[in-house]
């Protein structure tokens, strides 16, 4: 029996770890790939206070693990399939693990286009992960579909490898922040194509071109390239929770102040919550109330 199981180990779960450690809990972290999650997907954090110029995403993971193994947190590498809101356990691929209380901090996974080419061509010129295919596409024209912030730093870490950049979007300007859009305009080697959307990823064996359609006019063509990076958001993972608790209608767990979920003693935290801003710092400020929570709710069964 532990006081605390954490789900996931990314920054919201991480920071949780920090504070329930400190308040001498004994708490299972648990994580189904590596500790750092989707963050790791990217190469540099440029807006973490106390940073400037930015931080490599691997040197900030590094120093939060650091930190809550100085606490002897227990982290087993593992997937949560299962969870009992009610009797506070959760069932993963190799055991079950009780608790008193539980902190869902799963994350979330990148949304897809969902169009013909897509599924079979993934991995072969369509990727959702420009930090981890870059590479591959050294002096080579590539495209990133999306306007937000992730979309703005990808297309400039792209640019330092690929001779052209196209960044698609729906809408007539981009969502990321102005800093960001004042760089890429600056970037010779990118261009925009607004106001458009991707209809059909073209190819035999790997990707050779994009089907490009005008949203205001419904004029399509045909643009060639060698590799697609899709940035247009991104799901909860919190398949596992259908009919458990309280989601939104995308699945998004739906929390409180105080990161409390509908169910008594589980909390939630991060990218899994349905909030207005996914950055690292708010997913840290939610694994900080979420741990501070439970460990109030864990003093309960001391009174």
């Amino acid at each position: 029996m532990f006081d605390l199981i954490i789900i996931g180990a990314g920054p919201a779960g991480l920071t949780a770890a920090l504070y329930s450690g400190r308040s001498r809990l004994k708490t299972l972290l648990i994580e189904k790939m590596i500790v750092g999650g989707r963050i790791l997907l990217s190469e540099k954090i440029e807006n973490y206070p106390g940073f400037p110029g930015g931080v490599s995403t691997q040197e900030l993971i590094q120093r939060m693990e650091e930190q809550i193994k100085e606490l002897d947190i227990e982290i087993i590498q593992d997937e949560v399939i299962d969870m009992d809101c009610k009797g506070k356990s959760v069932k993963t691929i190799s055991g079950v693990y009780s608790a008193k209380s539980i902190i869902l901090a799963c994350g979330s996974y990148p949304r897809k286009l969902n169009i013909t080419g897509e599924e079979r061509l993934t991995g072969r010129g369509v990727s959702y992960c420009a930090t981890c295919d870059g590479p591959l596409y050294r002096e080579k024209n590539v495209v990133i579909v999306g306007g937000g912030n992730a979309v703005a730093e990808e297309a400039i870490y792209l640019s330092r490898l690929a001779k052209t950049v196209n960044i698609i979007h729906r809408r007539n300007d981009l969502r990321a922040s102005a800093i960001l859009q004042e760089k890429l305009k600056k970037n010779p080697k990118i261009n925009f194509i607004l106001s458009s959307v991707v209809s059909e990823i073209l190819g035999s064996d790997k990707l050779e071109a994009l089907k490009v359609k005008d949203v205001n006019t419904q004029a399509e063509r045909i643009l060639s390239c060698d590799g697609v990076f899709i940035y247009i958001g991104y799901d909860p993972e919190t398949g596992f929770l259908k009919n458990k608790l309280a989601l939104d209608e995308k699945g998004f767990i739906i929390t409180g102040q105080d990161m409390s979920t509908s169910s008594p003693g589980i909390f939630a935290c991060g990218d899994c919550c349905k909030k207005t801003l996914y950055q690292v710092i708010n997913a840290c400020g939610d694994g900080a109330v979420a741990a501070d929570s439970a460990d109030k709710y864990i003093a309960t069964f001391k009174e």
